[in-house]
């Protein structure tokens, strides 16, 4: 048997070839730091697992549950954007259940595009969006991401063909890897090139609770406009330390909503009810254990930026996301320095080209071990004499 052309021409799992060069030195018996993962390193917050719990002990909840999600979390997510970002949305036509937003940002090109049409990708940036162009049997272009625009797209650079071709956009911010940022000056024109142009836009809010200095992300939804071309993705995994539960939803345009929970109907039969109340729990209870996540992953960020500047590699603070983005040293390749630290420092990271050519230049490391860990790592690096 012969795997289908549609899955011999998805693009190699990124991660899945990281994951392999780890656990193939783990199993020499070797002390790796593993900074290339972004797997949440902490434990979901007790009273969501309570919650979960009880609800998994309902037996209503052992049956199919509604195709579209349960109204508590519908509601638990337009009131959750109302409180957060005073955003209105209504729970019934705006607001799309998802099996975690990888779902999402993977079935949508499938669901509002047409083979041959074409989407735009920031680049460097989460390499699973390259499956539903695969999957979507659609095209892409790239938006550039460079430190010198604070790794914003320059519409403006765009060719004026690419622009009328394009239909769909994805952004993500706080950024994956880059640890960038978005401005609400910067979704007012994301809004207004949308319109321009007939694009529609989906913002990846993975790391929406996460940002750093006093400064709470921005959300696509907030700027004037927003819901009249696009959507907005929120996953519980990093808010809430949820990777495993596999939970998220979309909100915004009702279009866009519509075709999402259409195709849903189709693939999949909503998630487990009791992990949906567990999830409509998380939202619409105190915030304070993501405010203290948030505090972690901030003083781990400190660590880092400052041990990395001491040994005289010049790097800069991700404004949020679990994320820095660090140019590797002159002379090397991302590739190459990766392999380097994994092989002489036993430190895992992610090579910056697994993110698109742009992230040439750079490794992405995770903020997802100790304070004392990332110091170890640093000290190992330094060992190796590369930024004297």
């Amino acid at each position: 048997m012969e795997f289908s052309k549609k899955l011999q021409q998805l693009p190699t799992q990124f991660f899945a070839a990281l994951v392999q060069k780890v656990n193939a030195a783990l199993a020499e018996g070797r002390d790796v730091i593993n900074l290339g993962q972004g797997n949440p390193d902490q434990p979901t917050p007790p009273h969501i697992i309570k919650a979960l719990q009880e609800a998994a002990e309902n037996p209503l909840n052992h049956k199919y549950p509604p195709f579209r999600g349960i109204a508590e979390l519908r509601q638990a997510a337009a009131d959750f954007y109302k409180r957060e970002y005073n955003v209105d949305i209504n729970p019934e036509t705006e607001v799309a259940i998802l099996g975690g937003t990888k779902i999402g940002l993977v079935e949508l090109p499938l669901a509002i595009l047409n083979p041959g049409d074409t989407m735009l990708l920031p680049d460097p940036g989460y390499p699973d969006y390259l499956s539903g162009v695969v999957l979507g049997d659609v095209n892409f272009e790239v938006l550039p991401l460079f430190a010198e625009n604070s790794f914003l797209p320059d519409y403006a650079a765009l060719p004026d063909n690419i622009k009328e071709k394009a239909k769909l956009l994805y952004l993500n911010y706080p950024n994956n890897p880059t640890g960038g940022t978005a401005t609400i000056e910067f979704f007012e024109e994301t809004v207004r090139f949308a319109k321009e142009h007939n694009i529609s836009v989906s913002h990846d809010f993975a790391y929406g609770a996460i940002g750093f200095d006093g400064k709470k992300p921005v959300s696509f939804l907030q700027a004037d406009g927003a819901k009249d071309v696009g959507i907005e993705m929120y996953t519980l995994s990093k808010t809430y330390n949820m990777a495993g539960w596999r939970i998220g939803f979309a909100v915004g345009n009702a279009d866009i909503i519509a075709a999402i929970n259409l195709i849903q109907d189709h693939l999949f039969c909503s998630q487990f009810p009791a992990v949906q109340q567990a999830a409509a729990i998380a939202l619409s209870s105190s915030q304070e254990c993501a405010n203290e996540l948030t505090a972690t992953y901030e003083r781990r960020r400190n660590v880092l930026i400052e041990e990395a500047q001491r040994i005289g590699w010049h790097v800069t603070a991700p404004k949020g996301s679990f994320f820095a983005w660090l140019p590797v040293p002159v002379g090397y390749t991302s590739e190459q320095f990766a392999d380097l630290l994994l092989d002489k420092a036993d430190i895992a990271v992610a090579a910056g080209n697994g993110f698109g050519q742009y992230g040439e230049g750079y490794v992405r490391v995770g903020l997802l071990v100790s304070e004392e860990r990332l110091r170890e790592a640093i000290n190992r690096i330094e060992q190796l004499n590369l930024f004297i």
